[in-house]
């Protein structure tokens, strides 16, 4: 008897998989989503006891995880393991590839800035000339922004700036505090806009894909959700050339299974989702799977105190954030770098960071009393460039644990991150000077590729099926029941944390998904 086929399979649980299954079940279309890790129990897996008492102070197994410089004592069990998962890069190429496996994705995990991205980002070639532009413009996505925007309930101010776009925010009418108000007006002596930051609130403390959307897919009846599902390959219906389904295998027994699909929905994340595909050996006709890797580059940054803040006197002086829209290469070019970098700003009335202090013991100890509450730092968001050298490849001779083939990340920074970074600390420090702050710490070095989790591009969107993978729909040129949903679609990285975008696009994709569904073409 013929396998009965599900109408939508959705490969991942994040927020673009969790945004897919919500558009999708809401219009009465039935999904199966397959994650490869089990569903989350807070309950049942936590534990209440100091890390003192846990094997290894809670750090695990040593060589878990050495990459994923985000990992504590209190998270530490919810990254990938990779001994049981590993990866590859080449010996002077470190990349930090930090993955989680369990239903809800990297979600919760989401530090929820909130940015929509501008035309300077879908029509970056049209300003500088590197690269390709998106096939979209930012009037395409401005309505779903606005309705996701409303689901995630972002905060905000409005600045009326072009290439950080206003959107339907809960305005944020907070003053500044004392020191923040005289880095903004060193900002604008300096032509550098300080702004409000944008953050998701979320629900009852979290922003996922697991209270944010899965719940509403939920309800409607329409949603079964199998986890601990590995997908090993998408598979092919050899009389139409277009996907039919996936073999998986179970992540604790091993045992191998099929399903049959109509559609496939890929929303993996960047790297999986490519790793996939490639396995798959599909929707490549354009030689383009696997490359154009890019991220953000984090790390560099300012340490600052406020003086008149030191000594238990930060009180109406410091505290609050700000962040610093891309300014750059706006309507003139700057000498040494294409493209643009925000900046994070934060002004903790806090405990002051011991590391920006050269001081041992006692002394130590004093003066972190005096400097408690004085704090003000920043932090680069910078754009990386898409270069068609920065790719992953199969790794046939190293198997993960259940024989699948592993990926080799080939990637690498240039002169063009380095002057980023330098010009985006000597803006910095001069703002801070101005506005009366003591720089203490100013760090030139970014953190390795992949460090802020944000990797994109290496299924990327084009109008041309000969120079990316998928339409402007997130539609892929080879096989038009296979859609992508993750940021591997993405044509340029821009500074902006891209979860905001990458949930605009799956909205915007799920209910042409829809429609097309609708209309027998799919």
């Amino acid at each position: 008897m013929a396998q009965k086929k599900v109408d939508v399979l959705i490969i991942g649980s994040g927020h673009t998989g969790g945004m897919a299954a919500k558009i999708l079940t809401e219009k009465g279309i039935a999904c199966t989503m397959l994650d490869a890790g089990p569903m989350l129990n807070f309950e049942k897996y936590r534990e209440l006891k100091p890390a003192s008492q846990l094997p290894f102070r809670g750090l695990g197994t040593p060589g878990r995880n050495p990459h994923i410089y985000q990992s504590s004592e209190f998270n530490e069990n919810q990254w990938v393991d990779e001994k049981v998962i590993p990866y590859s890069h080449p010996a002077d190429q470190v990349y930090n590839w930090v993955r989680v496996r369990s239903v809800g994705g990297r979600s919760p995990f989401w530090g929820r800035q909130s940015f929509r991205h501008s035309d300077y980002e879908f029509k970056s070639k049209d300003h500088d000339g590197f690269g390709e532009n998106w096939p979209i413009s930012y009037k395409d996505l401005a309505p779903y922004y606005d309705r996701v925007e409303e689901i995630f309930r972002v905060t905000g101010s409005t600045e009326h700036l072009p290439q950080y776009p206003d959107g339907k925010f809960i305005e944020d009418k907070a003053p500044w505090s004392g020191a923040m108000q005289r880095f903004v007006d060193a900002g604008k002596k300096h032509g550098v806009p300080v702004t409000k930051p944008r953050s998701s609130q979320g629900r009852d403390g979290l922003a996922s894909s697991l209270n944010l959307l899965l719940p509403d897919a939920v309800q409607t009846g329409k949603l079964t959700t199998i986890p601990n599902a590995i997908v090993r390959q998408i598979t092919v219906d050899k009389n139409t050339g277009l996907a039919d389904g996936v073999v998986f295998v179970d992540r604790h027994s091993h045992r191998e299974m099929t399903l049959k699909a109509r559609v496939i929905i890929v929303a993996a994340g960047t790297l999986e989702t490519t790793k996939l595909l490639m396995a798959s050996e599909i929707c490549n006709s354009s030689g383009a799977l696997g490359h154009y890797l890019t991220d953000q580059i984090y790390g560099a940054g300012i340490i600052c105190s406020v003086p008149e803040a030191r000594d238990g006197k930060s009180r109406g002086i410091t505290g609050g954030g700000a962040l610093i829209p891309g300014f750059r290469n706006l309507e003139t070019k700057t000498d040494g770098f294409l493209r643009r970098y925000a900046v994070n700003v934060s002004c903790s009335n806090g405990p002051f960071d011991a590391r920006a202090l050269p001081y041992y013991g006692a002394e130590l100890d004093s003066k972190l009393a005096s400097y408690n509450g004085s704090s003000f730092s920043t932090n680069i968001m910078g754009e990386t460039l898409g270069h068609y050298e920065n790719h992953v490849t199969l790794n046939k001779q190293v198997l993960d644990a259940w024989g699948m083939p592993t990926l080799n990340i080939s990637t690498k920074y240039t002169s063009n991150e380095t002057n980023m970074t330098k010009d985006y600390i000597d803006t910095m420090a001069t703002m801070a000077t101005d506005a009366g702050f003591d720089i203490l710490v100013k760090n030139y070095e970014f953190n390795p590729p992949g460090f802020s989790i944000h990797e994109q591009g290496t299924a990327r969107m084009s109008a041309d099926p000969k120079k990316g993978v998928v339409n402007q729909w997130n539609q892929t040129h080879d096989m038009k029941n296979v859609f992508i949903t993750d940021a591997s679609v993405f044509v340029s990285a821009g500074w902006q944390n891209p979860t905001i975008t990458m949930c605009t696009l799956a909205m915007r994709a799920s209910e042409y998904l829809a429609e097309e569904m609708r209309k027998g073409n799919v």
